[in-house]
Formats: structure tokens, C-alpha cells, sequence
């Protein structure tokens, strides 16, 4: 599938690679970013990730075929929303918000007559941030999660997962619900996780830090108002993770208080082979 006209707003790191995708791969003979910045954006033009940028929404979106919002989560539903007041009435919206719930709650009622709303979550991201970390490959042989409803038109959701899948990505479909739960375990608790882990780290020791620490401290590096919003849109899913982790740790806690080296070796074999199972 090609497409004539895509805009993406927001052009950092998410957005910046689909338009690289997009361009590098042919699949859109037009692809108009828009965004806050006129600097953010011109590093988006100069980056490849787009033909044309503009910071007014409305001239952004209006012959857009495909319009992907790829900002904040606490602002895709009125982005999308604001979209959808100027796009075409036969445009698809979507989005790469890594929270769903609040968000296709909130878009729940555009469909019908007009331009239709699904839900979708790259799993690609880094701790790093905006259009100059971008890259055309970002998706390759990635997960995204479509989230539809019950309302959400077949068509709809065949032009989603196309767009996805053309930029090398494997679409996989849950409801919102379960998307949110599963992230939080997989996602958004290891980050909660590695900002604690790193606040930990004594000043002065730095130079002491080798492979492991910096290994599972890395996602701390991420944009703090960016994952202020997810942890606020996801927080009770969130809160049920951090339940889990702090039993698990209560479990090590035991053994090395106990010095029963027997429970600790298990607890340690246990997570060998559930890390192991990654692959």
C-alpha cells in the first residue's frame, strides 16, 4: 500500500523514524511533519524524516490521508481530536502512544460518518530522544499493538496494520485494556525499576560502574516529562506491577537477611530462566 499525503505530528524520535521509513521506502509521496518548534522542526527537514513541516495543525492534517500523532500521551487524544476537526472526512487517525486506555476512551466517538480513530503502539522506542536519534530501520522486525473497539470499522483497521507492517513492523491486536496491563510489566515498571536502581548509585562511585549497572540503568536516561505522562495515564496498572516487583524483592530480602542460601539460589535460578525465555 502507498499513500499519497501522511502527517505526522510530532516529529522526535517515533515520528522522525516512520518518516524516514516512509520516505526511504516510497511509501508516501508526501510526508508533512508538524510540531511546536520551528527549530524542532527544521531538524526534522534537514534529518530526511519529512518533505514539509508546519507548526498549524489544520494546514498540516487538511489532504492528509493518514494522519499519526506521535507526541506525549497526555496530549494525542487532543491532538487527534483537533486533527480530526480539519482532515478529510475519509482520513485514518492513529497514533504511537504507549499508553491506551485513557486515550482511545477519550476518541471513542470518531468514527462513522467521519474520519475513524484506532488506536496502535510501536514497540521501538530508546531513552533517547528527538529527530536527530531517528532511523528508517526503527520498526524492523518490531512489535505494534493495535488496540481497536468493538466500533472500530474493518477498514479501518486493515489500513492501520498495512502502515505498520510496510514500515517492517509485526501488528499484533489487544484491546486497550490488556495493552496498558501487559505494558506495564513489560515497559513501564523496568523503567520505574531503573530510575530507582540509578538514584541508588552513591556519588563518587561512577568510575566503579562497569556492564551491569550501566546495563539496567540505561532507560533511566529517557525524558522525564515523557514518562511523567505515562506513569500518570497508566498508574493503576502500574501501581499492580510495582506490587509484584516489591513482593519479589520482599523474597530476596528474606533469604539474605536468613542467610538461606537454598531460597536464594532458587529465586536466582527462577529469574535466570524467565530472562532466558527473552531470548
Amino acid at each position: 500500500m502507498k499513500w499519497d499525503t501522511v502527517a505526522i505530528v510530532g516529529v522526535g524520535l517515533i515520528g522522525g523514524s516512520l518518516g524516514l521509513a516512509l520516505r526511504q521506502r516510497r511509501l508516501a509521496r508526501r510526508v508533512v511533519g508538524v510540531g511546536r518548534r520551528p527549530s524542532s522542526l527544521r531538524r526534522a527537514r534537514e534529518a530526511g524524516a519529512v518533505d514539509a513541516t508546519t507548526t498549524r495543525l489544520e494546514r498540516g492534517v487538511g489532504d492528509a490521508d493518514v494522519v499519526v500523532v506521535c507526541t506525549p500521551v497526555s496530549r494525542i487524544a487532543d491532538q487527534v481530536r483537533k486533527a480530526a476537526a480539519h482532515c478529510r472526512r475519509d482520513c485514518l487517525l492513529t497514533d504511537a502512544g504507549s499508553t491506551k486506555r485513557l486515550i482511545v476512551e477519550r476518541l471513542s466517538d470518531l468514527g462513522g460518518d467521519g474520519p475513524v480513530f484506532v488506536g496502535s503502539h510501536p514497540l521501538a522506542g530508546s531513552e533517547q530522544s528527538g529527530v536527530a536519534s531517528a532511523r528508517a530501520d526503527l520498526f524492523q522486525g518490531r512489535v505494534c499493538v493495535m488496540t481497536p473497539t468493538p466500533r472500530t470499522p474493518r477498514g479501518a483497521q486493515d489500513r492501520v496494520r498495512a502502515l505498520w507492517e510496510a514500515v517492517g513492523a509485526e501488528v499484533v491486536v489487544m484491546t486497550p485494556q490488556a495493552h496498558d496491563r501487559a505494558l506495564a510489566f513489560t515497559s513501564h515498571l523496568p523503567h520505574l525499576v531503573a530510575v530507582a536502581l540509578a538514584s541508588t548509585l552513591p556519588e563518587g562511585y561512577e568510575k566503579l560502574v562497569a556492564t551491569g549497572m550501566r546495563d539496567t540503568t540505561r532507560i533511566a536516561s529517557g525524558d522525564p516529562e515523557l514518562w511523567v505522562d505515562i506513569f500518570e495515564q497508566n498508574r493503576e496498572k502500574l501501581l499492580e506491577g510495582l506490587k509484584a516487583f516489591d513482593k519479589e524483592l520482599a523474597q530476596l530480602r528474606r533469604a539474605l537477611e536468613s542467610q538461606d542460601n537454598k531460597v536464594l539460589h532458587r529465586l536466582l535460578a527462577q529469574a535466570k530462566q524467565s530472562r532466558d525465555r527473552l531470548g
